[in-house]
């Protein structure tokens, strides 16, 4: 079975055409800088034909034309026909009363524009695109696979704010949790790599960042609230905060607006730093000197540590501690602040294995109580096998 995995954001557009069960990818696609005035990146990489295809400075207006754009590739370099692809699954966030992997049905998308409040940036462009592949693919099933599903086994009590009970009850109130599609290709991982039983905590940390306790592949806290603007510091989102702040900041004179943008588009790494969101270029900057830099990666683990530490506590220990997403995969410098922090729960990282790490690794010492591992993240596989597995 052909199955067409989709991962669509505001200016950008991600596919993966998998042949299912074996997991083989067909063909993919990624674009960047969508909406921009003749400005955008179109990769097309026909992995069956080894052909790549990649094209700067194009005029690609919304998801129609990028999709309309990946079709033209695939039929009929890769497929006979558009009709091949029998299934689309998409890296859906969130909606209201769905929280695990649903067919897309005018009753769930209305679950999701319920929730446009709460997750407008990630939302909105999905619910143009699923629009779109409506209209370009009828004969195909389209799957939603909620970032909140991998989350559901969390017990309540983990779940819940101190807030009146009856805000739990009419409005959905608790922590929901996000990164599901990351954490549970993890725990996949894990329960092929240790077996059925382990303590293990996951560590997405990339433009968005999430904290995971997975017990016997399931989840059982996260670090993220109701909304993704919650749990650790982001990129630019703020991340944990007093909730007065708010109110605080209404009656020094800020709107709505300048609120919004502050807490979620300027803040976090860039928000302290004041030099940029990105990892890299914030670390450049510490190593010159920056102050602020130093202090947006000291802020940064500190909050990763915290988390690690509430969730080993949660679940009286941990046999691994993973690394993922595009900064746990690639900064030697994040994981070894956050391993040296962590060296009164018994856990030792070899210096020198964690420097020269590129791609899978184990980096604990030998005398170390707990495992330590690098593990890229398949987002787009794990929801290829549950929209395959769909009934």
């Amino acid at each position: 079975m052909k199955v067409l995995v989709c991962n669509v954001g505001s200016t950008s557009f991600k596919a993966k055409l998998y042949e299912m069960p074996s997991s083989e990818v067909l063909a993919e696609c990624k674009i960047e800088r969508l909406g921009s005035d003749n400005d955008a990146i179109f990769i097309f990489h026909n992995i069956a034909g080894a052909q790549k295809l990649e094209l700067e400075k194009q005029n690609i207006p919304d998801c129609r034309k990028a999709i309309a754009l990946f079709f033209e590739q695939l039929v009929p370099e890769v497929l006979s026909s558009l009709d091949d692809i029998r299934r689309v699954g998409f890296k859906t966030v969130l909606a209201k009363g769905y929280y695990g992997v649903h067919e897309l049905t005018e009753e769930v998308l209305q679950g999701m524009r319920d929730r446009l409040s709460i997750a407008q940036s990630h939302n909105e462009p999905y619910l143009k695109a699923i629009d779109v592949m409506r209209s370009m693919l009828p004969n195909a099933g389209l799957i939603g696979c909620f970032e909140t599903a991998f989350h559901q086994t969390i017990p309540l009590e983990r779940k819940m704010y101190g807030i009146p009970y009856e805000w739990y009850e009419k409005y959905e109130i608790h922590r929901m949790g996000y990164h599901g599609a990351s954490h549970s290709y993890i725990a996949d991982v894990l329960n092929e790599k240790i077996g059925a039983e382990y303590k293990a905590i996951s560590c997405h940390l990339g433009g968005s960042c999430s904290i995971c306790a997975i017990e016997n592949g399931k989840s059982v806290n996260t670090s993220f609230g109701m909304s993704l603007q919650t749990g650790i510091l982001h990129s630019t989102r703020v991340g944990d905060m007093d909730c007065d702040m708010l109110l605080f900041l209404k009656e020094q004179g800020l709107s709505d607006e300048e609120i919004q943008y502050g807490l979620k588009k300027n803040g976090g790494l860039l928000g302290i730093s004041g030099v940029s969101g990105d990892l890299r270029y914030v670390q450049a900057a510490a190593e010159e000197g920056n102050m602020r830099a130093r202090l947006a990666i000291d802020v940064f683990v500190n909050s990763i540590v915290h988390y690690i530490g509430a969730f080993f506590t949660t679940m009286g220990g941990m046999d691994i501690l993973v690394f993922t997403g595009g900064i746990g995969e690639n900064s030697s410098l994040i994981r070894e602040l956050v391993c040296r922090k962590l060296e009164c729960l018994g856990l030792k990282i070899d210096f020198e294995k964690n420097i020269h790490c590129q791609g899978a690794a184990e980096l604990e010492l030998q005398a170390s109580n707990i495992r330590i591992a690098v593990i890229p993240t398949n987002e787009e596989l794990g929801i290829a096998r549950r929209t395959y597995e769909y009934v």
